[in-house]
């Protein structure tokens, strides 16, 4: 699941989500704008930022949502948002939350950055740590839903749907909801088929929203990508005998068709007797 965008676009569209999962009052939104920014004359990126648009009393937010193990998370993001600061000057104070989707991913060593997480400055959120699903905000439920197992998930989208169609009451965010969970269940189970899911979570013309046709096209390209590469690998396999037969060794054919010894070794071994060197 690619969740840069999903979570880019769940806190672009409510981003009062991300101040109530950090305990703050979701209306505290109304005096943010959120992007991403990208810092000036480096690689870096950072994943959200959270701008007060009025006054100096409200902080930055600094957000980075981390899905793998990265032991330079750390040293990256303070030389983020250092970097920021450094560029735009800004008078408003700052904080940052970092968001994993289980504790065992937080493996980057902090001792040289621990004042930041004792006074709270910046703070660690793990999602599998929540709560019930049914117990959490609607919005801060469709965020655990991202990291809940698929047998869990199933039911725990089920009752998400539900709520959203009864405590929703804006007609437009409603909308945007189910499509931001259509979006997390399409790529949740990319086997099943646009029948399947509306069938089992009680969706419809699922097919016409954008956020199908969006994961639909996706795949596609991602399939037209995997046939690429696939197709290239199966033309080095091709060539391993030709190669071979030109006086190449299996290490010299390995290497020439950036193949390991094992795979050139047992290409050859599917090849019929007269092929074989």
């Amino acid at each position: 699941m690619k969740t840069d965008s999903i979570f880019y676009r769940l806190f672009q569209e409510f981003p009062g989500i991300f101040f109530e999962l950090i305990g703050n009052s979701p209306e505290t939104a109304e005096a943010y704008k959120f992007s991403s920014i990208e810092i000036k004359q480096t690689a870096f990126r950072i994943d959200g930022v959270f701008l007060p648009t009025e006054g100096e009393e409200n902080p930055i937010y600094f957000v980075e949502v981390q899905f793998q193990t990265d032991t330079e998370i750390y040293s990256r993001l303070f030389s983020e948002i250092y970097l920021y600061l450094r560029q735009n000057k800004p008078k408003n104070s700052w904080r940052g939350v970092v968001i994993y989707p289980n504790r065992s991913l937080d493996t980057a060593d902090i001792k040289n950055y621990s004042e930041f997480f004792t006074s709270q400055r910046v703070s660690r959120i793990y999602l599998d740590e929540l709560g019930e699903t049914a117990s959490l905000p609607v919005g801060i439920a469709t965020i655990k839903l991202v990291v809940d197992e698929e047998d869990t998930a199933i039911i725990a989208a089920r009752q998400l749907i539900d709520r959203t169609q009864q405590e929703i009451n804006t007609e437009p965010q409603r909308q945007q909801l189910l499509e931001l969970i259509e979006t997390i269940l399409v790529y949740k189970f990319p086997t099943m088929n646009r029948k399947e899911i509306e069938s089992m979570f009680g969706l419809s013309d699922l097919q016409q929203t954008r956020v199908y046709q969006e994961a639909k096209q996706e795949g596609k390209q991602e399939g037209k990508e995997e046939g690429k590469q696939e197709g290239a690998r199966e033309e080095k396999f091709r060539m391993i005998p030709l190669l071979l037969k030109l006086g190449l060794s299996f290490e010299e054919t390995a290497k020439e068709l950036g193949l390991s010894l094992e795979e050139v070794q047992q290409e050859m071994q599917k090849q019929p007797p007269s092929q074989n060197i």
